[in-house]
């Protein structure tokens, strides 16, 4: 827990002074609920966040390019362990992650519009699995952890989007009703695990592709990094609530 712990400082500065250069800061945003609740019948859990405006209606703009691309999220970091869904074991926070990006699409598996053309869907909220690293390089303190491209030491599960990160988009189903967001996880897909702790973040995320280099992390920003915090279920990113 130690670790989940030294990421507080950074979220609550981040919380009283960052600044964004595109935000989203709505009461889409605002988190009021969160809860994980296991159907042993159906051996699934069901993640939910409650918000005070409407779940999921606020997407990003896009800018046209992946440099600097726009990715908002409703995230639910948790204690799971990375290779508890299939990554190698690495340090960080495993989170499940609820994005939308329209100028790109990681999901090359899931046609999430249903209009047969599996690659132009990012903006529909999805899901990602995704390891975080405190980083003091982003505004929001966190960003998705990197690795060196042929690292024989990192296993990915088979639905990652193939950049240099531990991510993963095992194609969750997604629904947005009112001021509620839900993703449906079977146990299975998290090793049976429905003891874990967990927490609800809210925040704006941006990608950084290295520039007109076109390297992914040429530049020494986050290939994925946490921009901007709008809210968090417990306030200090302790990780208090439980499987119900």
């Amino acid at each position: 827990m130690k670790k989940i712990f030294s990421l507080v400082f950074f979220l609550t500065i981040s919380l009283l002074t960052m600044a964004c250069e595109k935000c989203y800061n709505n009461k889409d945003f605002e988190i009021s609920s969160t809860t994980v609740t296991h159907n042993k019948e159906l051996g699934v859990t069901v993640w939910e966040i409650k918000v005070k405006g409407k779940a999921g209606q606020t997407t990003p703009k896009g800018v046209g390019k992946l440099n600097g691309a726009p990715v908002l999220g409703y995230v639910f970091p948790t204690t799971l362990k990375p290779s508890d869904v299939g990554f190698s074991e690495t340090e960080g926070i495993l989170a499940l992650a609820l994005t939308s990006h329209p100028d790109f699409d990681d999901t090359p598996m899931w046609d999430e519009n249903v209009d047969r053309n599996y690659g132009n869907d990012g903006v529909i909220w999805h899901p990602h699995w995704v390891v975080l690293q405190k980083d003091a390089r982003v505004a929001g303190g966190l960003s998705v952890t990197q690795f060196t491209k042929g690292d024989p030491g990192v296993v990915l599960p088979a639905n990652n989007p193939g950049m240099e990160m531990y991510m993963d988009s095992p194609g969750f189903n997604v629904v947005t009703n009112g001021n509620t967001i839900r993703v449906i996880v079977p146990d299975y897909r998290i090793s049976n695990k429905t003891d874990f702790r967990f927490d609800a973040v809210a925040c704006f995320m941006m990608v950084d592709t290295g520039g007109e280099e076109g390297s992914m992390g040429a530049t020494n920003m986050p290939m994925l990094g946490v921009y901007k915090v709008y809210s968090v279920a417990s306030k200090d990113l302790s990780l208090p609530y439980k499987v119900k």
